[in-house]
């Protein structure tokens, strides 16, 4: 059987697909991806792809090209994540530096009400399934390599506080957004929450929850709290994971929908989370079928080799928000979800990829 994992590595870096045109979350996720196929391997050829990447922003003073802190943007914590292994591998100051600042970030960045992180200054009020990841997982992280066990209590507040309020009571699905003062266009405005169960969403919340069971000690009083929050969304996931292809549509629950498609990242995210939910012991492995027949699927309905004899990752949703850029069309409606390009080879579909594919390999 193929090793996808090396071979789509080993694409992305023939590729030169971009990845330093700026301080992109996307970026970091793809060479985290990148990093545990170089755990897996030992091939320093993967390490050196990601140091010669990572110092296309990282200064000998640990200043970040491109980050700015009072932009108060989660996405640009995820990074982080990746600042941290490379101070692991190499001890250079530059890097515990940069990950530093990154992390100061989260004693000033603004919060809800209930102490849940605004996705972005510019987002007031809103929490996004995707700020999760952004955010949390790196804390976590960083609090592992840096702080005490107590400081694991406000990231376990992230999805204490969050999890209450996007999710579905009917389906156990999450919704995209919340909006804590039901202001935005695309909030209701009794409950806050945006239209739709977006797939990559879930995926985002879904993958946060495991890096931060990853870290979190199991004597924190939130372990059993939030291993209960991630084992009821990935088995709501399950309920929606199509029956014949095994992966997940755009839009979770509208698989009836002509204009809806099996989508490659939120699959790939719910897959290695499958995968790594079981390996960490939150989920039962009665599951263990279920991820190997997605897994299958991600393979079947995404991955196509190329003349040259590398890889693509077919079907990714370029990208999906609500409000901001784009305005109004930015609206949470199906049609909007469903409207955005389907491209190949984004590093949101990549990273998640090599994540699935590792976590399969170690079986």
């Amino acid at each position: 059987m193929i090793n996808y994992s090396s071979a789509m590595a080993d694409s992305i870096i023939a590729k030169n697909i971009k990845l330093t045109d700026h301080w992109g979350y996307e970026y970091g996720l793809t060479l985290e991806g990148i990093y545990e196929v170089y755990k897996a391997t030992g091939d320093r050829k993967y390490l050196d792809f990601i140091i010669k990447t990572m110092d296309t922003f990282i200064n000998q003073d640990g200043t970040i090209n491109g980050y700015r802190l009072d932009e108060y943007n989660i996405d640009h914590l995820n990074n982080g994540k990746m600042v941290l292994k490379l101070y692991d591998e190499t001890h250079e100051e530059r890097y515990k530096k940069a990950a530093e600042l990154l992390y100061s970030q989260t004693k000033t960045h603004p919060r809800t009400s209930e102490g849940v992180f605004w996705h972005k200054m510019i987002y007031p009020h809103q929490i996004w399934c995707d700020g999760l990841y952004m955010g949390a997982a790196f804390m976590a992280s960083y609090v592992a390599h840096f702080g005490q066990e107590s400081d694991f209590d406000d990231i376990v507040i992230q999805f204490t506080k969050s999890y209450p309020h996007l999710v579905d009571s009917t389906t156990g699905l999450l919704y995209h957004a919340y909006d804590e003062s039901k202001s935005m266009f695309w909030a209701d405005k009794e409950t806050g929450l945006s239209e739709h169960f977006w797939g990559r969403a879930m995926g985002w919340y879904v993958m946060a929850l495991a890096d931060v069971l990853e870290y979190l000690p199991k004597t924190h009083q939130g372990y059993a709290e939030l291993s209960e929050i991630l084992n009821k969304c990935l088995k709501a996931l399950l309920k929606v994971q199509d029956s014949k292809a095994h992966v997940w549509y755009q839009i979770l629950n509208l698989a009836n929908e002509p204009q809806n498609y099996l989508e490659a990242s939120a699959s790939c995210m719910i897959t290695a989370s499958l995968f790594k939910a079981m390996r960490l012991g939150v989920l039962e492995n009665e599951f263990m079928e279920h991820a190997k027949n997605a897994y299958a699927g991600l393979i079947t309905q995404f991955i196509a080799q190329t003349k040259d004899g590398h890889y693509n990752l077919n079907k990714i949703c370029y990208v999906a928000g609500l409000g901001g850029a784009g305005g109004v069309t930015r609206d949470g409606t199906f049609a909007y979800y469903v409207s955005e390009p389907i491209i190949s080879n984004e590093p949101k579909g990549l990273g998640p990829f090599l994540f699935a594919s590792t976590e399969f390999e170690r079986l």
